[in-house]
């Protein structure tokens, strides 16, 4: 995810990290090559004249502005629905560690609290993997024993079956005390909250925006950029390359951004920097539970954080 100081309206014109520009340097020199070639031949094809000009664009770029709109919200709302998930697990996950701190009997009773921190953390670094589709077993490593590890090895779903662990603990925990139930439904409640939190996430990975939109969209953009040259040249004549690429550059633009940001768990630069917030969850139970917490992930290069 690419984080930035504020900038002033002169150098946001010559961003390169963070924009999707690299990305879409391709479409733009093949865009420019039609465009000049529309110039070359003042809009023939093989010697036949594209019988185009300007009145049927503003009609199709009208509609595909709205669709690209549509395509643009559906995608963002994605982004921030994960977001807002995430920011309810570092919620839950300070509350339990709270809750388990203040009501639980302590080491002597029988409730490892030293146990169940690890296995929350735990949990975080593994609803992470399990979203990147990455090894977690390198870092449950730094928090789990080995049989542990090893009875979680080749699960399908890992962050449950943690939460499942930390939900008996807690039971277990909880009957010591006179007045258990109550403690116990509050307790529940909050891994209850981090279960909901990983269907939350499953929902947005396991199901993309529908293909046919992405489809429609991409083939709609790309016949309306290589066909405008040819309805612009008679009207503006040696410009046409500038004013197609620009064009161009905007809906390329627009349908990249989409594409990135309709994943938010992905590794694109616009994505969310999962790492980097699991680093933050980790740091806060830890400070919680008075233990050396670990660096805190910051921007590299002052640009990308993840």
């Amino acid at each position: 995810m690419i984080v930035r100081e504020r900038m002033n309206w002169w150098r946001m014109l010559f961003v390169w990290n963070g924009s999707v520009l690299k990305s879409i340097i391709p479409q733009l020199l093949v865009m420019l090559a039609v465009s000049s070639l529309a110039v070359l031949t003042d809009g023939r094809v093989l010697g036949v004249k594209i019988p185009l000009d300007t009145v049927p664009f503003p009609l199709v770029g009208v509609s595909l502005a709205i669709f690209l709109g549509f395509r643009n919200n559906a995608s963002y709302a994605r982004y921030v629905e994960a977001r807002q998930i995430w920011g309810r697990i570092l919620i839950a996950a300070r509350a339990l560690t709270s809750q388990a701190i203040n009501y639980l009997p302590s080491e002597d009773d029988g409730f490892a609290r030293k146990l169940f921190t690890r296995r929350l953390i735990a949990f975080v670094y593994a609803l992470t993997h399990q979203l990147r589709r990455t090894d977690p077993m390198p870092d449950l490593a730094r928090y789990l024993e080995k049989d542990e590890l090893e009875q979680l090895r080749g699960m399908a779903y890992i962050p449950v079956a943690l939460l499942d662990r930390l939900r008996l603990m807690l039971a277990k925990a909880a009957r010591r005390r006179q007045g258990h139930e109550q403690v116990l439904w509050m307790l529940d409640a909050q891994v209850g909250e981090l279960a909901a939190a990983v269907g939350g996430c499953e929902r947005i990975s396991n199901t993309p925006i529908p293909y046919a939109y992405g489809v429609l969209m991409h083939r709609t953009v790309y016949l309306y950029c290589f066909l405008l040259p040819f309805g612009l040249v008679d009207a503006i004549g040696i410009a046409t390359p500038l004013i197609s690429v620009f064009v161009a550059y905007t809906l390329f633009a627009l349908e990249a951004i989409a594409q990135e940001i309709a994943e938010p768990f992905g590794t694109d630069p616009n994505c969310l920097a999962l790492h980097a917030m699991t680093r933050n969850i980790e740091r806060s139970v830890m400070e919680q539970c008075g233990e050396a917490m670990p660096a805190a992930i910051e921007p590299c290069d002052r640009y990308t954080i993840d």
